[in-house]
């Protein structure tokens, strides 16, 4: 089922109308839209208390999602937006809620006029965060709930709230318990529809949506459409517009992020993830993994190699996910390791390396692990590692992203060649066969010349200048 059967209109980046405030019933294809959307926000027609807070904040010109969406919701028409992550979203449905917010009268006074639904908590924190910040000039009062914090503070602070952003689990178990009130809501947002479809959200979703007004506006907002969103979004949302932020050629994946992808052995990941995290010019990085397990392992394994890792996962209490997030933000802690649940949360400036130290699921889990680097415009790098295990997986995600790394290089920490006639760590190069080296491939297999990773992240400011590469094993734990 494609989404496109949902929409009135069909807007994207090469196509749509130089008026945008009108809603077409057919795309125009002849009229194109500039690469880099030069439009501010009070072009779009955005009132001036929001854009001065956007202002103060630094945020001036429109990214394409929110140039083409910005429109649309303000006319109060139900919207679908489709684009990458880390591509503005958020003020995309924020600026609109809160401006309606301002020009309509409120209700009862303990009942939300807005409300904003995402999957998880730390997408809740970031969400309300940019919602305040936006909203800081009008006097709204966005209130923030989600499992893992006690009731009372969030059952106190809905009895002032304007706009509500929450999880779906906590905000049905608040409805039950008569402390939230639906009936007032003239504005909806589903933030990351995909995420919630992927951890079973759906039901308690479509449960939320048929206890607000009929009559409501309804925005939801979606990386990717698998046909049960669509299938949600046929349900609930009236005669939507359908918007999405790039070329219709454009790959799925960020262009701006470097993509790399190396083949490593289980036992010897954690070498060849601390030689990455050795790269010059490495700012905040996340280490991704398949368990919770694995988080506390390789952040137990990284801390004792002298690196300020913190892990975040579904084990670990409210608070403690908040403490390693605000460290994190502040650079305390320079290495996030984290599940798939943490990859739609996580909205940091100046994350330059993402690291899959397992490899994703599949080609949508690793587009969103991947998305929290080269955000906003910023470049980025993403590191693969894959197992022998994981060859067919990562060969489907590299064939459906084109990401040009069907076989990656065969990569070991320990086996640093020597130079030509000199004696290595095993004597004489030509005495015995060498160890395949790091990024290599085997001789006579006609593949391409020694790749070594350090020179594709940029060669750590205390190795020495060598021609073949870092200084000699030193021994575990030893190296620079």
């Amino acid at each position: 089922m494609e989404a496109e059967a949902l929409t009135t209109g069909i807007w994207s980046r090469q196509d749509a109308p130089e008026d945008e405030h009108a809603l077409p019933d057919m795309v125009n294809d002849s009229q194109e839209q500039p690469e880099g959307s030069s439009k501010t926000f009070r072009d779009l027609g955005i009132t001036e208390p929001i854009c001065a807070a956007l202002e103060a904040a630094g945020i001036t010109a429109t990214f394409p999602i929110q140039a083409l969406a910005l429109p649309i919701a303000l006319d109060g028409h139900d919207l679908i937006g489709q684009a990458r992550t880390g591509t503005g979203k958020t003020l995309a449905f924020g600026a609109p809620l809160l401006q309606r917010l301002d020009e309509t009268p409120g209700g009862r006074r303990s009942a939300p006029r807005a409300l904003v639904v995402v999957p998880t908590r730390e997408l809740a924190i970031q969400v309300a965060d940019d919602l305040r910040m936006a909203g800081s000039r009008l006097g709204t009062n966005v209130v923030t709930v989600y499992g893992g914090r006690a009731y009372e503070p969030q059952i106190e602070a809905l009895a002032t709230g304007d706009l509500v952003v929450g999880t779906p689990g906590r905000l049905l178990d608040l409805i039950r318990q008569g402390h939230l009130d639906l009936s007032e809501v003239h504005g909806l947002v589903l933030d990351e529809a995909d995420k919630m479809l992927d951890l079973g959200f759906l039901p308690d979703v479509e449960k939320i949506l048929r206890l607000t007004p009929p009559q409501r506006q309804t925005m939801l907002f979606s990386a990717t459409m698998p046909g049960e969103v669509v299938t949600l979004a046929r349900r609930h949302l009236r005669r939507p517009t359908h918007v999405r932020a790039e070329h219709h050629d454009e790959p799925a994946h960020v262009p701006s992020t470097e993509q790399h992808a190396f083949r490593a052995h289980q036992m010897d990941k954690i070498e060849v993830l601390a030689r990455v995290l050795q790269a010059e010019g490495r700012g905040l990085t996340i280490v991704f993994c398949r368990t919770k397990r694995a988080c506390d392992q390789v952040a137990t394994a990284l801390t004792t190699r002298g690196f300020a890792a913190a892990a975040v996962h579904g084990d670990l209490g409210q608070g403690q996910r908040e403490r390693a997030m605000r460290a994190f933000r502040s650079g305390k802690v320079d290495v996030l390791v984290a599940t798939d649940v943490a990859a739609r949360g996580l909205d940091v400036d100046d994350v330059t390396h993402v690291v899959n130290y397992e490899c994703p699921e599949d080609d949508k889990a690793y587009l969103h692990r991947t998305g929290r680097t080269g955000r906003a415009g910023r470049t980025g790098v993403a590191v693969t590692f894959v197992d022998w295990r994981d060859l067919q997986r990562w060969k489907l995600i590299d064939d459906t992203l084109g990401l040009d790394h069907p076989d990656p290089v065969e990569t070991r920490s320990h086996a640093w060649p020597a130079r030509p006639g000199s004696r290595g760590s095993r004597g004489h190069r030509g005495d015995r066969p060498q160890p395949l080296a790091y990024g290599t491939r085997q001789q006579g297999s006609g593949g391409p010349e020694p790749v070594w990773p350090w020179r594709l992240f940029r060669r750590p400011r205390d190795w020495p200048a060598q021609e073949s590469g870092p200084p000699p094993h030193q021994g575990r734990g030893s190296r620079p």
